[in-house]
């Protein structure tokens, strides 16, 4: 059984690569989070991409604990802002992790902009890092558009605002499954499963 660092505490993600493994039929992959190994330091996010920081995250995590390590950097990309807040979706509002105050702020960022300009989208960049091995990094996007208040809550961060196209409902009124066949993140771990099955061997 090979073990995979996860380069998180967020029960939901492990769970969701979990999730993914098995549908695909992957064995052999053991998946650990940060809390199932010694704390080691976590440089901070400071590129100007999410591949960037994905990125230092798996390489951070591979080099302290000699497992090879998936992280992930995602956000949200919005038409009508040029693209932001991107890398700065987390602490948008100034203060990290502030669900309610980042999507206020977006909705007030976003108050005169018609309906047919709201378009946005997810953004997942996924990267595996083997020690001493290769480097591989993915990008999952999920297309949809930002709604004029938060409906249903599921989820995290801007779900409630997030209509995906084709949709008449929030990412946040989605099931844990529905989210995941649709999302950035599962279509960016997808991506990166034929690397993870290698690791099986």
């Amino acid at each position: 059984m090979s073990r995979v660092l996860v380069a998180s505490r967020n029960a939901k993600k492990l769970n969701e690569l979990r999730r993914i493994l098995a549908e695909a039929g992957v064995a052999g992959v053991e998946i650990v989070g940060l809390d199932d190994v010694p704390p080691y330091d976590e440089a901070p996010e400071t590129g100007a991409t999410f591949e960037e920081n994905a990125l230092a995250k798996a390489r951070d995590g591979a080099a302290a604990t000699g497992l090879p390590c998936v992280a992930d950097d995602s956000g949200l990309e919005v038409d009508a802002l040029n693209g932001m807040p991107g890398v700065l979706s987390a602490r948008w509002s100034g203060r990290h992790g502030d669900d309610a105050a980042n999507n206020a702020l977006l909705l007030g960022q976003l108050g005169d902009v018609p309906d047919e300009r709201r378009g946005a989208r997810f953004v997942s960049a996924c990267a595996l890092v083997v020690p001493g091995g290769a480097e591989t990094v993915v990008r999952g996007e999920w297309p949809g558009s930002i709604a004029r208040k938060p409906v249903g809550d599921g989820g995290f961060g801007y779900d409630p605002l997030f209509i995906p196209d084709g949709g008449e409902v929030s990412a946040a009124q989605l099931t844990p499954a529905e989210k995941d066949a649709a999302s950035h993140r599962g279509r960016a771990l997808r991506e990166l499963l034929p690397a993870i099955a290698a690791l099986a061997g």
